[in-house]
């Protein structure tokens, strides 16, 4: 069977052969390489994703693969693109939703930001990203605006099956989950409950914010509008936690392998 190369400018399906291995594509004459991202070998980016599942620095990885710095800094964010869209499936039975605010550690923040006093909690000046965890299983986690209900309750109506059970806080904007055809138990935080006894707690979600919290303190601060690839990557760490480094390393070269006939 003929392999069909898709555009990556326009996702067009027809194209022919050019020189030196190139193709063009038939309806918006855009020529490109197909091939592995950005020029790396099969072998290089398996050396470059097995010392990235085990936690390496950019210039650790460098020093461990030959590649330039540069070259494995522009990888990795080519591997985050692709990981935000494996999504997880829509979940079902009891799960967990909750927000969090993160950005950098007060003491180093800009100055005219500290004049104004510290806010914690809703109100913060800190980006919002709000979270799911279906019980045993998955994590899915996205930056949004605001916390406000008409925010939050489409991402759970468009995450979660009707007649799951919601275990959230008290935050006012979950007070409309129940009417959205779901069983929802609240933990009052605020009081100092953190469970009901009958398995009404949103604390795995709360690890999942402290494992993330720890990740992104490590890196030593990113930038607002490039959270959203860091944040896709710990949602697949956290998922793939429970696989060797073989496993996820293979897992990892499959989405590379399907974005191949963007070229690089």
């Amino acid at each position: 069977m003929t392999r069909r190369y898709r555009c990556p400018r326009c996702a067009y399906t027809r194209t022919w052969v050019l020189r030196r291995q190139r193709r063009r594509c038939s309806r918006c004459r855009f020529d490109w390489r197909p091939g592995w991202p950005l020029r790396l070998t099969q072998h290089q980016w398996r050396r470059l994703l097995r010392c990235h599942v085990q936690g390496l620095s950019s210039q650790a990885i460098a020093l461990e693969t030959g590649l330039h710095r540069k070259r494995v800094v522009r990888a990795l964010m080519r591997l985050r693109q692709q990981v935000v869209q494996a999504i997880p499936p829509v979940f079902q039975g009891t799960v967990e939703v909750d927000e969090t605010y993160v950005g950098g550690a007060w003491r180093n923040k800009r100055r005219s930001q500290r004049h104004g006093g510290t806010h914690r909690g809703r109100g913060t000046s800190k980006t919002p990203v709000f979270g799911i965890l279906c019980r045993g299983g998955l994590v899915w986690a996205q930056v949004v605006p605001d916390v406000a209900a008409q925010t939050l309750l489409p991402l759970i109506r468009r995450r979660v099956t009707r007649g799951s059970i919601v275990c959230s806080d008290t935050w006012t904007s979950y007070t409309g989950v129940a009417a959205k055809g779901y069983v929802h138990r609240l933990v009052a935080h605020g009081q100092g409950q953190f469970s009901d006894g009958r398995g009404s707690h949103i604390n795995g979600l709360e690890g999942f914010w402290g494992y993330l919290k720890r990740r992104l303190a490590a890196k030593g601060g990113i930038r607002r509008e490039r959270l959203p690839l860091y944040l896709a990557e710990y949602v697949w760490r956290y998922n793939h936690r429970r696989l060797s480094v073989d496993q996820q390393v293979k897992r990892l070269m499959v989405l590379l392998h399907n974005s191949r006939s963007s070229g690089g």
